[in-house]
């Protein structure tokens, strides 16, 4: 049996998934950007409620990494369930600490966690959330919502008490049931009971049973990080529940984690600790550097109570003494790479070792240390312990034993300090410690969002691509403990266990060649990089591009069904009928053209295509005629159906017609500013754009992202060593295997381009620039450019050519691209700071594509060599001037 979310994602293929309702973003808190995995998830939801798979009453699993925003699922969701017609909210969690910094979550409109906007509004009506002991005096027009541990909850069920909850209450109205850690209440799952055991066993897990049981149209919501799918009874009480899934390895290869380093030393333990103290300042310093008002924290985590206390006082009493003479002995005896840079970060920045230590006095002083291993403030402390990021906040250190290792969210946690060295394995099996140990770490792995430019994605890692970067230490999470081979190695392997799995990365690195390095185009040379402006919406005549080249998809009902004889033999279910749809090319102009009344009535049901709003975001068009049937606005837009007739039927054709605006019409409801790309170029210096840069790659393979042009996976024909090549001006190349084969294919013609150019260099831009397209000045980065020169009478020519090798899958949603880059030839206009008597001409080529695209390629090549080339023309006599700005 397929997993639910597998199901879902056949639906969304079949384009009959659902959008996420504009509602749900709208009241969330917009400090917290909605990210593409919570989008989806929501979309999974909303399908699976408002489609045939979902069952009554209605129970769901999220299966999400920590910190992947769990929480922020379950705000969403709340609006979601409340326009459905739920008031009453339910939620529980195994421990109550963690209940006390939910409350805030969803209660405390002050919190910097605060899941909501500051005024939430469905249908007009302004929506209030209130807390209530039980739903009995809950108000129909209010989000209402009970919290309580799992124990609690439990107690109040089968211990009748004032003003509590009874298994009554849930008899006559539906309620939404939200589980935190859900893993905890699969305690009966686990295990087999008899009859008389099953009728008498009251667990948590059969009392959340029996209150989700007692409506019809109740709602359960279960979120965990660690669905243990291993467990077979597990695996089968949940596949059909399981509504997404983002386990951890998606969640750190799609960035939104910190790395994770371990740095092991042979140091005493309150060595190791001063060793963590620097690197916390040091990237205090570089968060700093760049107005970056972060304060990273340490975490001391301790085996046993006793040893957390008496290392936090022994701490206290050290570093309220610390000397510049004690950090100069630490700098000196360590070979750790990352805390000499620490060490060269400090002296180049004029911050003496005293200077440091008196720092460190002030900043990690008794009030800034914190010890979370007493239960009886465990409350006040849990809701400090999770606003460590704010202003107002005063810690820096953390001491704790076992207190943190659920429900604890940190986002500035970039050190922790292993304070034990025992280790508990024995033979292949990894101790319940270590395996605590790799949670903690994925706990603290939560990435902290910042930006140092604002194109740069707030809550990813930046800096995988140039990983040599100051910036790196503040996106890496750094595991100090002991110097110890077979500890580390267990470790790792239960990080391996959990999804973190580093020891699939592996780093390139880029480096530029020293002949290239003296050459005068490095030097002195320029290359021509655009801008990007906002655009008046006066300026706007169309869709934007990625809006009206996307290719939208229909897939109608066909009313095929089947049965499975279940208990015969032979009835295996995999013998399923399948509809016999055909597919039919269509645009929106087209099925206007047969039919207008079609495409208007679709039109009409959305808000946002009445003439007077539309009028507001596209300025220049002057009838719902013309956005209709116009190739700039909808006339173009291409829709794939699905049905089984090669002549759509009218109520398919307003279906295709009525789900493709409705995705049209999110898309121009978030248009906030536009954009265009400048056509004038400016000048960059090549050498202050281009250096060596080291590059983390995860898992690569077969000749293809992260594989060396030289490996013995590449095919014959592309492999290539390019130390040896003096046209490539890095000693490899570590691209795609498209990549690579443009690589070959341009090999070949390097002879050929030297009889027309004094200099002939392939460059790949790993992320080196960026261009914006012209016409909505979205964000592109051509994988290599072709710088060409030729001497003239006064100074040369220069042609700086962009290229973008590109999968045949990617042809068409990429489409933008390849129309920006052939408009650089007849509008790119090259800028230059100062006088120089040099000629610079900006050209884009066709995508490079084996399969569709090479006769236009070779075409162009060509037009390198001979018609280009024989002519002698110049920029001038093609009339496009370079443009000269003296300063």
């Amino acid at each position: 049996m397929a997993f639910l979310y597998n199901k879902m994602d056949v639906l969304r293929e079949a384009g009959v998934g659902k959008e996420i309702p504009s509602y749900i973003q709208q009241n969330i808190n917009p400090n917290f950007e909605l990210r593409p995995y919570q989008k989806k998830a929501f979309e999974n939801f909303v399908t699976y409620f408002e489609g045939n798979l979902r069952q009554n009453p209605s129970q769901t699993l999220f299966h999400m990494a920590t910190g992947s925003g769990k929480t922020l699922i379950m705000a969403g969701l709340m609006l979601y369930l409340y326009k459905r017609g739920y008031r009453n909210f339910l939620f529980f969690v195994n421990l109550s600490n963690i209940v006390e910094k939910t409350k805030v979550n969803f209660l405390d409109a002050s919190s910097t966690k605060y899941l909501f906007n500051d005024e939430i509004v469905i249908d007009g009506e302004r929506v209030v959330i209130q807390e209530v002991s039980n739903f009995q005096t809950s108000d129909p027009d209010k989000i209402n919502i009970c919290f309580s541990s799992t124990q609690g909850l439990h107690m109040d069920m089968w211990m009748t008490k004032e003003n509590g909850m009874s298994f009554d209450d849930f008899d006559n109205q539906k309620v939404v049931l939200i589980s935190d850690e859900a893993h905890h209440l699969n305690v009966d799952t686990k295990k087999k009971m008899s009859a008389a055991e099953s009728d008498s066993y009251h667990s948590w897990e059969q009392t959340v049973k029996n209150i989700f049981s007692r409506n019809p149209g109740n709602v359960l919501l279960e979120f965990t990080a660690t669905c243990d799918l291993e467990n077979q009874a597990i695996k089968a009480a949940y596949e059909n529940k399981i509504i997404f899934n983002y386990p951890l390895p998606n969640f750190y290869q799609d960035r939104y984690s910190k790395d994770i380093v371990t740095l092991r030393s042979d140091l005493p333990l309150m060595d190791r600790a001063l060793q963590a103290l620097v690197l916390s300042q040091y990237r205090l310093k570089v968060f700093q550097d760049h107005r970056l008002a972060i304060k990273p924290v340490v975490l001391f985590k301790a085996a046993k109570i006793a040893d957390s206390k008496e290392f936090m006082a022994s701490f206290i009493d050290i570093i309220s003494h610390l000397s510049g003479n004690k950090l100069l002995e630490l700098f000196t005896s360590t070979d750790n790479p990352v805390i000499k840079k620490a060490y060269t970060y400090f002296t180049d920045n004029g911050i003496s070792a005293d200077t440091l230590a008196a720092e460190l006095r002030d900043d990690f002083a008794e009030p800034h240390c914190v010890s979370v291993n007493d239960d009886k403030d465990a409350k006040n402390k849990q809701i400090l312990l999770n606003s460590l990021e704010d202003a107002d906040n005063p810690y820096r250190a953390i001491f704790e034993v076992k207190k943190l290792d659920e429900g604890w969210d940190v986002l500035n946690l970039f050190d922790i300090v292993r304070l034990y060295e025992t280790r508990q394995s024995s033979g292949r099996k990894i101790s319940p410690a270590t395996i605590a140990e790799a949670q903690l770490i994925g706990r603290g792995a939560r990435y902290c969002p910042f930006q140092i430019d604002p194109e740069q994605p707030k809550y990813q890692r930046k800096y995988d691509d140039d990983i040599t970067n100051e910036m790196r230490v503040c996106e890496t999470l750094f595991y100090h403990c002991q110097n110890d081979h077979r500890y580390v190695t267990e470790l790792h392997q239960a990080l391996r266990e959990i999804g973190l799995d580093t020891d699939k990365i592996v780093q390139r690195e880029y480096v530029l060649k020293e002949d290239f390095k003296t050459d005068p185009l490095y030097q002195d040379g320029l290359i021509f990089i655009n801008d990007r402006e906002v655009k008046s919406r006066k300026e706007v005549f169309g869709l934007q591009p990625n809006v009206r080249d996307a290719l939208y998809s229909y897939t109608c009902s066909s009313g095929s069904s089947g049965l499975d004889a279940i208990m015969l033999e032979g009835q295996d279910g995999n013998d399923y009928t399948v509809s016999n749809l055909k597919t039919v090319h269509m645009t929106i102009g087209e099925i206007a053209s047969i039919n207008y009344a079609i495409v208007n009535k679709a039109m009409m049901k959305y808000p946002i295509f009445r003439f007077n709003i539309l009028k507001s975001y596209f300025p220049n068009v002057h009838s719902t005629r013309e956005f209709i049937t116009k190739d700039e606005y909808l006339g173009k837009v291409r829709i794939d159906i699905h049905c089984p007739e090669e002549k759509p039927a009218v109520n398919v054709l307003y279906q295709a017609v009525f789900n493709t605006l409705k995705k049209i019409s999110d898309s121009i409801s978030g248009i906030e500013e536009t954009y265009w790309g400048t056509k004038k170029f400016r000048a960059h210096r090549v050498r202050e754009v281009f250096r060596n840069k080291t590059v983390n790659y995860t898992e690569p393979h077969d000749g293809g992202v992260g594989i060396s042009q030289n490996d013995s996976s590449v095919p014959e024909k592309w492999k290539i060593d390019l130390s040896q090549e003096d046209w490539f001006v890095y000693t490899d190349n570590f691209g795609t295997s498209e990549e690579k084969a443009f690589v070959a294919y341009f090999r070949d013609y390097v002879e050929e381009l030297r009889k027309v150019y004094s200099k002939v260099y392939l460059v790949r831009n790993e992320r080196e620039f960026h261009l914006y397209s012209f016409e909505d000045g979205e964000r592109f980065e051509p994988d290599y450019v072709i710088f060409l020169q030729r001497p003239e009478t006064d100074g040369f020519e220069q042609l700086q050519i962009f290229v973008e090798p590109k999968g045949t899958m990617l042809l068409e949603k990429d489409k933008w691209k390849e129309n920006f880059l052939l408009q650089m030839k007849a509008e790119a206009i090259s800028v230059t700071t100062y006088v120089d008597n040099n000629q610079y001409r900006i050209w884009g080529l066709h995508f490079f594509n084996q399969d569709t695209r090479m006769k236009e390629f070779d075409e162009e090549m060509q037009s390198l060599i001979s018609a280009y080339g024989s002519s002698g023309t110049s920029s001038k006599e093609d009339g496009i001037p370079n443009e000269l700005v003296v300063h």
